[in-house]
């Protein structure tokens, strides 16, 4: 079988509907992605029926986007890969549907793709840089996930730890509402923090010792305990301003306890397992602190993908499934989402 393919990706896990074309596991041809932030940021948070409807009404044209981009027909497509899960299980059905549409219509190979997995190969789409090498220790940080995987090799994972409540992101976003800022709360704590001072607010870290786990429900609960020092009467989830509150201050606190936790530990499982590289992926991966900390404490390459395949995409869904197809996989057309679908059980 030769190497040379051509992946439809198909994404719709959580609120952006996305579709791309990738070759060979890494180039990309095209990328094409629908944000319906701007519609969920009024509720503070991703609504799940208004997410699926909005991906009813953009899956068709992003995905013809895509080709059209691309330069290429379904004929010119080796297999469509779309995201199984986990994810939410209304969004995840619109792109089922519409990969298994384009499936049976084309007589298309169907790869049902791990969203955890995608993140992780989203590096590989980096062409100017050279392939990573194994073994690799990966760190996944977005709005659901926090995860420590060891790559041995392709599609080899073992999975070291991960969160036991709030992901990073969710935290992000839970403490950007106690502050009053704007969702997504990771950019706008990250803006708030430049003109912060970090060691302001001595704020815990859950080291969770003898574990590789991840804790950031309390730290989360410490800032709410900061605001009602000076706000006792506040509603949780009001995303109104805070007069007299030092948000600058409290933002740039937060997330250094935040990026303490993730580089300490993350580093600590790479001396660990002398791992070679260490990947750092998922939507948190665009926080320019954490990058820093990265860069500037770990004695072995950090690489993070580019800020256009940090957050959820097609490309990645794209790229795994040019390993998944080489591997053999072909999916059956009644295959049914996961909502739920860790790592190490694809």
């Amino acid at each position: 079988m030769t190497e040379e393919t051509r992946i439809l990706g198909i994404e719709t896990s959580c609120d952006e509907t996305a579709a791309s074309v990738v070759e060979n596991g890494r180039t990309i041809l095209s990328s094409e992605v629908a944000s319906q932030a701007a519609t969920h940021a009024k509720y503070g948070g991703v609504f799940p029926e208004v997410a699926s409807r909005l991906h009813i009404e953009k899956i068709h044209s992003i995905v013809a986007d895509a080709l059209s981009h691309a330069y290429l027909g379904l004929e010119s497509i080796d297999a469509i890969a779309v995201t199984r899960g986990p994810g939410l299980a209304g969004s995840l059905v619109v792109g089922m549907n519409m990969a298994k549409g384009l499936a049976i219509g084309s007589g298309l190979p169907l790869l049902g793709i791990n969203h955890l997995e995608a993140h992780l190969y989203s590096i590989w789409l980096v062409e100017d840089e050279p392939e990573p090498e194994f073994p690799i220790l990966s760190l996944i940080v977005s709005g659901g996930h926090s995860e420590l995987i060891l790559m041995q090799d392709h599609l080899t994972y073992q999975r070291l730890g991960g969160t036991l409540d709030d992901a990073p992101g969710e935290a992000f976003d839970k403490v950007a509402r106690l502050l009053g800022l704007a969702y997504p709360g990771g950019p706008a704590i990250q803006e708030a923090a430049e003109n912060g001072d970090p060691t302001s607010f001595a704020f815990p870290r859950a080291w969770l010792d003898g574990t590789w786990d991840f804790s950031f429900s309390g730290l989360k609960t410490a800032v709410l305990r900061e605001v009602r020092k000076t706000q006792p009467e506040l509603e949780a989830g009001v995303e109104t301003p805070r007069p007299g509150l030092p948000i600058s201050d409290l933002s740039a606190s937060f997330q250094a306890a935040v990026v303490d936790v993730l580089v300490g530990k993350t580093l600590a499982a790479a001396k660990e397992f002398k791992a070679r590289q260490i990947l750092v992926s998922g939507g948190v991966s665009a926080n320019h602190a954490l990058r820093q900390a990265f860069q500037s404490q770990s004695p072995i390459p950090v690489r993070t993908p580019p800020l256009h395949l940090c957050t959820d995409n097609a490309a990645m869904i794209a790229g795994v499934g040019h390993w998944r197809f080489l591997a053999g996989q072909r999916d059956a057309l009644d295959i049914d989402v996961f909502p739920t679908w860790p790592i190490t059980d694809v």
